[in-house]
Parts: structure tokens; C-alpha cells; sequence
């Protein structure tokens, strides 16, 4: 977990080799990707989760956030009543396509290798953070999530566990979401003047309550001088009546935090769901 630093030079080439070899697996790897759209909500909602768009963060000005709602607002148009069938897959990227100056996107926060800067289309984690969420609490499938490699903002407010979000860089740290059941889902999300909303439907009723929960959480000194966070994700499983049907994992964290891990609460804290890239 020792912070690289890399020139222009490597990153640009490491950027576009792995942007090719995507591309190649959107268009030739075999999956069928979703992109038929509803014409009405399906009945029944499985999972609605909603965050708040505007948080004061450390070390963050107030207008990268406010172009972070400008970014989302472009970028749920791409997803709103995407329709998932059976044997389908989900692609974040694919769907919203790059996010550039000529479709409107503007500056907003990114998180690139712990620090917090400006970039074209920043602040859709949010997006993928949500959707990533909502989905552990559906019967789909995640096939593809990418974990924060820093822990840039302190615990203070946090309503989610260490761990529960995905990040995202156009195009290949992509979230993918396989449709592995007989049911058909519909994502739906939308942006308020306070909070970004999403929730899952489908055209059969929920059989199952799902909690996340977290395990052998630790923050621990590292070598080259800072400090590494860690935990386990698993998924709890019940019956509709709260009758317990088994535990899942989800996924291993481990993270290099960018703050002192005993810093006391104060008015510039971040909640757990981060607003940046």
C-alpha cells in the first residue's frame, strides 16, 4: 500500500492501455450489456437509498460541489428507467459514456491519489457510491466494483460502513451489475435540490431483507510512515418475517488513510458517503 508516483508520461500510457482493453470488452467480450429503457416504473421497489448532494468538507471549496450536482444531473439522465433483463449486465461507463466539456460536464472534486483536485466530470462517485449501495440490498449481482484506495475524510457523520462505496475513472474502473436472476429490475434515479435519489424496482416482489455489516475492521501503522485502514464486508440475508437465511461476503478494504485516525469530530467533517471521484 506504499503511495507511487508516477510521471505524465507513464500515467497517460497506463490510462490509455487500459482505456483500449475495455473498449475491446464492451464490444467483443460476449456480455449482453443493458440499454432498453422503461416506458413506466416497474411495481416494486426493492431497495431506495437517497445522500445528501451540498457537505461542507475539508479542504474542499463549495463550488466544486455545486458543479458536482451540474455533473450529476447530465449523468442520471443516462441511467433513469434503464431497464436490466435477465442474462444482462449493467455497465456505469457504458451507459454514461465520458463525461466532457462539449455534453455540459463541468469542473467538480476528484480524488486522485489521496488529494482532492478539480477535473472534468468530478463528483460522479457519488453516483456509483449509491448505486453500488442500493445494490447490495437487491438479488442483482455486482461482477465489478473498484474500492477506494484512500481514506481522505474522517468517520464524523458516517451512516454507511468503511468500505461500502465504489469508486469510478472513466472507463476502466467501471461498476457492472449482472442480472443473474428470472426477474427483470429497473434503475431509477434522480437529483433534488438536496439529495441525490436511486432505487431499484423490479416486476416481482422482494422475498428477502438484506443488512451489511462489517468485520475485523483495524487501522494500523504502515511502513512507510503513514497509516492503512482495513475491514471485511459481509451481507446478512432474512426473510421477508426477519427469519435468518445466511451470511455472504461482499468484499476486503484496505485503504491508506490521509488523516490522523484520531482526529477529533469537528464542523468540517465528511460523512462516510464521499461526494468525489
Amino acid at each position: 500500500m506504499r503511495p507511487k508516483t508516477r510521471g505524465k508520461w507513464r500515467l497517460a500510457a497506463g490510462i490509455s492501455y487500459y482505456r483500449l482493453k475495455r473498449w475491446c470488452e464492451w464490444w467483443f467480450g460476449g456480455r449482453r450489456y443493458a440499454k432498453k429503457r422503461c416506458s413506466e416504473p416497474l411495481p416494486y421497489v426493492h431497495m431506495r437509498h437517497q445522500t445528501i448532494l451540498l457537505r461542507e468538507l475539508k479542504d474542499v471549496e463549495m463550488w466544486m460541489q455545486h458543479n458536482k450536482v451540474t455533473n450529476l444531473r447530465l449523468a442520471v439522465r443516462r441511467l433513469d428507467g434503464l431497464k436490466i433483463l435477465p442474462g444482462e449486465t449493467f455497465s456505469y461507463w457504458r451507459t454514461i459514456g465520458k463525461p466532457t466539456r462539449r455534453k455540459g460536464y463541468v469542473d467538480g472534486m476528484v480524488l486522485s491519489h489521496g488529494r482532492v483536485t478539480a477535473g472534468v466530470g468530478g463528483g460522479l462517485c457519488q453516483l456509483s457510491n449509491l448505486l453500488y449501495w442500493m445494490t447490495l440490498h437487491t438479488p442483482l449481482t455486482v461482477i465489478e466494483r473498484h474500492r477506494h484506495s484512500y481514506d481522505v475524510f474522517p468517520d464524523a457523520g458516517r451512516t454507511q460502513p468503511f468500505g461500502s462505496g465504489a469508486t469510478c475513472f472513466y472507463n476502466y474502473l467501471d461498476l457492472q451489475i449482472a442480472n443473474e436472476t428470472k426477474q427483470t429490475f429497473s434503475l431509477h434515479v434522480r437529483v433534488t435540490d438536496t439529495h441525490l435519489v436511486g432505487e431499484w424496482r423490479s416486476d416481482m416482489p422482494p422475498t428477502r431483507k438484506y443488512e451489511i455489516v462489517e468485520k475485523d475492521h483495524a487501522i494500523q501503522p504502515a511502513i512507510w510512515g503513514g497509516y492503512e485502514r482495513s475491514n471485511r464486508l459481509y451481507r446478512h440475508v432474512y426473510t421477508l418475517e426477519g427469519e435468518w437465511i445466511g451470511e455472504e461476503w461482499v468484499a476486503d478494504n484496505r485503504a491508506m488513510m490521509m488523516y490522523e485516525p484520531l482526529l477529533q469530530e469537528g464542523p468540517s467533517a465528511a460523512d462516510g458517503q464521499k461526494s468525489g471521484g
